[in-house]
């Protein structure tokens, strides 16, 4: 419990700092102290602050945390420390279905603004369908390297298909292509009101599941025998996971390797039981991507990097750390 106590403790005073310097720190240089004495500061800089830089912090903490939580779902759920939603194409899935809604101008009335994120996490989890589909029928036991392979088998053609659709429009869809290497710049308050009841949502399926997680850990058999609805808490724990990437991929783009680092490293540091593990993955996430939005920003000012190159650079060295660390456990 101690652990436990320290490790919340240290990641919500970690989201506190990064969020701080995130606010603070740009082109323009803002006190933080600005939040609390907004009659000390001139018009410009409240400007800066509440329609620039406060609403792209909180929509990359909101994507970090989705991201996060979701590979803490799917790296439980499979019993693999390699699952994310990148790795297992799920990602490419979300952005085919904001990809298809925005070539085709789908818009309903019934959804309004949620349009884009609906037909995101439709097409997340479709591919998560396919991908463990396609992966059973290989291999029945589901072997880490079936799973993965499958994965990116899937990433490929659907990156086929985004591609051959911005091949087949004009000029005014080449700007997916930034869109697709992720970013959260010159969002708005907008996107952030996009993704929060997804988030929420999706959480919230994923909380109320901890505990079938947790079981699930040991087996589905074993998990039946525990009195776990297997069939339907698998179900619910999918739904779930592709909510939040769905609803992250359609207002950032792809960012990768979030989902597989955070949860990964709040396993090592405080253990694997999910009704901490989720909470925390999701501080930890939001923290993450704020920091590397930071980064992003700030490191060859004043041209931005796509936040996906700096997650990139961060994640990939710890996915093969992961892989091979795995492979010699099986030999």
């Amino acid at each position: 419990m101690k652990k436990h106590v320290m490790g919340y403790s240290i990641s919500i005073a970690l989201l506190f700092v990064v969020t701080w310097f995130a606010v603070s720190i740009g082109s323009v240089k803002i006190p933080f102290s600005i939040l609390w004495h907004p009659s000390t500061a001139d018009e410009a800089s409240l400007n800066i602050l509440w329609k620039i830089r406060m609403p792209r912090v909180i929509l990359a903490g909101l994507v970090g945390a989705a991201l996060a939580m979701a590979g803490a779902a799917f790296q439980g759920l499979l019993k693999n420390p390699l699952a994310d939603p990148y790795t297992l194409g799920i990602s490419s899935g979300a952005s085919v279905g904001a990809v298809i809604t925005l070539f085709f101008g789908i818009s309903t009335s019934a959804f309004g603004l949620l349009t884009l994120p609906v037909f995101s996490m439709l097409g997340a989890l479709m591919a998560m369908v396919i991908v463990l589909s396609f992966a059973k029928l290989v291999d029945r036991s589901m072997k880490m390297e079936t799973l993965i392979l499958t994965g990116i088998i899937m990433s490929s053609f659907l990156s086929a298909v985004i591609s051959l659709m911005i091949a087949l429009t004009g000029e005014e869809l080449r700007q997916i292509l930034n869109w697709l290497m992720g970013s959260v710049s010159m969002r708005g308050w907008v996107y952030v009101r996009m993704i929060w009841p997804f988030l929420f949502i999706g959480a919230l399926l994923l909380w109320l599941n901890r505990k079938e997680l947790n079981a699930l850990l040991f087996g589905e058999e074993r998990a039946h025998y525990l009195g776990v609805n297997v069939k339907r808490s698998k179900w619910m724990i999918l739904i779930g996971g592709s909510i939040l990437t769905g609803s992250a991929v359609a207002v950032s783009g792809t960012i990768g390797f979030v989902g597989l680092v955070v949860p990964h490293m709040t396993r090592l540091l405080f253990g694997s039981d999910h009704r901490h593990v989720l909470p925390l993955s999701f501080i930890n996430g939001a923290t993450l991507l704020i920091f590397c939005d930071l980064i992003a920003r700030t490191i060859i000012a004043p041209t931005e990097l796509p936040i996906g190159v700096i997650t990139s650079f961060i994640g990939a060295p710890v996915f093969a750390f992961i892989f091979f660390k795995q492979r010699r456990k099986v030999r």
